[in-house]
């Protein structure tokens, strides 16, 4: 006989299960800002592992060095240290966006170290990679070998706990620079005239990893699939080509990869095209901690991507 076909009572079931765990993981993740907000001036017990709230905070005091450096960089004065400086922490720590993003690039940096270290993934250079950097394709082999140097050097600043302006999507490096300058006035201080628009003049978000990886996976059209085999492609190429294949914003996937969020995971790679045998490798790797619902596998890719489609957008910062 055929494969077994779930009954109406067993498919609302896994409905139900699949719709309640993608609203609990909205939920987690409009939590983020609130509750890092909150432990920036506690030296509490932290819902976040240590780990994640010391490189957020790098990466947070890193943006605002940047910031005031440019700032006041044609003034011939040193930024004030303690008004603007304080003033503009307080804007980037509370916004939604930056915070989100920045909470995006701390995580994946961890899961990207922990698969090195438990599944000795090579964050920087995956078999996957080399062969796209030997590939007939010229534009394809020198994205490829752009994406190498970004993702050495993400590497390094994850271990620096830095964050470039220049790295930033658009949206977020927009955003962090008018906090800047709104930030200089609300202190009241002047700025240079030149500093800013030259900030945003250099700023290319197609050089940066995430625009790179972005045109690497375009690029690869169907073959971004490929990218769906965590153990081949690494951490990077896994949520890029994620994104790319859903048409979801890279955090998504990012946040996906957590450990606590297995059902969320396993249903972005249904709906991206993968068995359920191959979903499990995968999340095998990231550790997941949650069993996969049985009646998923029966669910329809057309399905799972209706599903995703309705719950993205909630629990989104804006």
């Amino acid at each position: 006989m055929g494969k077994v076909t779930m009954d109406r009572s067993q498919s609302a079931s896994v409905d139900l299960l699949l719709r309640e765990e993608l609203a609990r993981g909205n939920r987690a993740r409009a939590s983020v800002v609130p509750v890092f907000a909150h432990f920036l001036d506690s030296d509490g017990p932290s819902l976040f592992s240590d780990a994640i709230i010391a490189v957020m905070r790098g990466q947070l005091e890193h943006l605002t060095r940047q910031l005031l450096a440019a700032t006041f960089s044609d003034t011939g004065r040193d930024a004030p240290e303690t008004v603007v400086r304080q003033a503009l922490s307080n804007r980037l720590a509370g916004d939604a966006n930056v915070v989100d993003h920045v909470y995006s690039v701390a995580l994946e940096g961890l899961i990207a170290k922990n698969l090195e270290q438990n599944c000795a993934i090579d964050p920087v250079l995956s078999p996957l990679l080399q062969e796209l950097i030997a590939s007939d394709n010229a534009a394809i082999a020198e994205i490829a070998m752009s994406v190498l140097a970004a993702q050495s050097r993400f590497s390094l600043n994850h271990t620096r706990m830095e964050l470039p302006l220049g790295e930033l999507p658009f949206e977020v490096f927009a955003r962090t620079v008018e906090h800047g300058e709104a930030a200089a006035n609300d202190a009241d201080v002047a700025v240079g005239n030149e500093a800013l628009p030259k900030l945003k003049s250099d700023y290319d978000e197609g050089t940066n990893r995430i625009g790179l990886l972005a045109r690497l996976t375009s690029a690869m059209r169907g073959g971004a699939v490929a990218g769906l085999d965590l153990a081949h492609a690494g951490l990077g190429l896994f949520a890029s080509s994620c994104a790319s294949l859903l048409s979801l914003e890279r955090e998504h996937a990012v946040f996906a990869c957590h450990e606590g969020q297995t059902v969320r995971l396993a249903l972005m790679l249904k709906a991206a095209g993968l068995n359920g045998a191959a979903s499990e490798r995968q999340i095998a790797l990231l550790g997941g901690t949650k069993a996969i619902p049985g009646g998923l596998e029966a669910i329809s890719q057309v399905y799972a991507r209706d599903m995703l489609a309705a719950h993205m957008q909630q629990g989104v910062p804006k």
